[in-house]
């Protein structure tokens, strides 16, 4: 991408807000874009005084031409009151709705040192004694946002986020049979509210960065509000956050090693139930967002394959959701693969021909990317795990006609009559008869999306 915007580039634009929220001209280098990105852009850049003293920074902006000026005001504010309140996060520089060679609402933070990245930071040796004890860090450090002050905090959003939830679910018109009865058991489980606190709203591994010591910055405020401080230490355990690994505290530790560190912290400890309820939405969170994001290329509002591929993994929070509340019905192995019948055409055949393109982007061309081609690195696996997901598909077995003789069975026929009947009231989820058809669907979608997901995992 380029990062020329106007007649101010980007790394001059930078310059310009530092110099004017510093007091003394700033020179910047060029931006390099990080990877990731998929809502906001992440640039890095070093800076320098007219005494040539460097400072390394962090622009965080809206894609230009999608900015929302209000929340990154909003993002702004909390990392004030956070740092306030002893968490780590990175200095606020500078900050605006916009500015030349910005081109949209902005953060410039000072670059906070240490990993991020989650498989490193689950595996790498180097860390593997921080990670004894990472766990009630984050509890720790979540305990600390929430003691936050939040009189200045009126900016955040303080609305039901159940409520907001749904909405966005209703929104998207895509009635879906797993969401409908997450929402029905969200709505007939939930625990009595905590008073609101400072919420961060997206505390995971990848939003925080981690040295041999421990937590060094707390990123990424962008879903911040005021809410059930709870809400967090949920989202926190969310599947999708354990990224493969199998310990239900960001694939790194236990539920009690965070809540020992969220006590220490604050001198409470939530009940099993009450985590387990903010998990479970936070599991159906995760997956409404997904579609949302989702929609955002299919739509048309923004052309992203990040975003397109998303789509594709809405199944594996269907399957995290039924498996939580314990209506997965059905074998958790993938779809067994057809023979592929006579064609017109030589070998290779089509999955053939995408095996091996994805075989040589991932093994041929992905390792000679360099350091500066994270982006591109990046973006190379989102093409391969499209390619395998397409392959996968051609030789899946068809489960549509098994589908619909269960969707028959309880009257209905399509999975978006299946959800509005869950919807009203009149189809028990808790009814096998019910959970059969609704788990088939994801499990069919799932052995082509991500077979690997479908290992058993365990809420312990």
């Amino acid at each position: 991408m380029a990062v020329n915007e106007g007649a101010v580039s980007l790394g001059d634009g930078i310059g310009l807000v530092l110099s004017e929220s510093r007091g003394t001209a700033m020179t910047v280098s060029e931006p390099r874009q990080l990877t990731g990105g998929a809502s906001r852009q992440v640039w890095a850049a070093e800076a320098r005084d007219a005494d040539g003293q460097s400072l390394a920074v962090v622009l965080r902006r809206d894609p230009p031409g999608h900015g929302d000026a209000e929340r990154m005001r909003a993002e702004a504010a909390c990392l004030r009151a956070a740092a306030a309140a002893g968490v780590p996060v990175p200095a606020l520089l500078a900050s605006g709705d916009t500015a030349p060679g910005i081109d949209a609402p902005y953060l410039v933070m000072d670059m906070v040192e240490g990993e991020s990245i989650p498989r490193k930071l689950q595996r790498d040796p180097e860390l593997a004694e921080v990670r004894t004890h990472l766990a009630e860090d984050m509890g720790f450090v979540l305990g600390s946002i929430h003691r936050a002050d939040v009189d200045t905090l009126g900016i955040l959003d303080a609305g039901d986020p159940l409520d907001a939830l749904e909405s966005v679910y209703r929104d998207l018109d895509d009635p879906r049979p797993a969401v409908e009865v997450g929402l029905r058991w969200l709505r007939e489980n939930r625990p009595a509210k905590r008073p609101d606190s400072l919420v961060h709203g997206d505390f995971r591994l990848g939003n925080v960065l981690v040295d041999g010591a421990g937590i060094r910055g707390v990123l990424d405020w962008e879903l911040a509000h005021l809410g059930d401080p709870i809400e967090d230490l949920g989202w926190l355990c969310v599947r999708a956050w354990r990224f493969g690994a199998q310990p239900p505290v960001a694939g790194i530790g236990t539920r009690e090693q965070l809540l020992d560190g969220y006590e220490r912290a604050t001198g409470t400890r939530p009940s099993d139930a009450e985590l387990h309820w903010w998990e479970t939405y936070g599991t159906l969170r995760w997956l409404v967002l997904s579609r949302f994001q989702a929609q955002r290329h299919l739509g048309g509002s923004e052309d992203s394959i990040e975003l397109a591929a998303i789509g594709r993994r809405v199944c594996e929070s269907e399957y995290d959701l039924l498996l939580i509340l314990g209506l997965l019905d059905g074998t958790e192995v993938p779809p067994g693969e057809t023979t592929p019948g006579p064609s017109l055409h030589d070998r290779p055949s089509l999955s053939e021909i995408l095996d091996l393109v994805a075989g040589t982007l991932r093994d041929d061309v992905a390792p000679v990317l360099d350091g500066a081609h994270d982006r591109e690195r990046y973006l190379l696996r989102i093409c391969v795990n499209l390619l395998g997901m397409a392959g996968r598909e051609l030789g899946a077995e068809d489960r549509t006609g098994d589908l619909r003789d269960l969707l028959a069975a309880v009257g209905c026929g399509s999975e978006a009559e299946l959800a509005g009947k869950i919807r009203a009231g009149s189809l028990a989820y808790t009814d096998p008869a019910v959970s059969r058809p609704i788990s088939t669907a994801v499990l069919a979608r799932l052995g082509v999306a991500n077979p690997r997901h479908l290992l058993p995992a365990s809420r312990d």
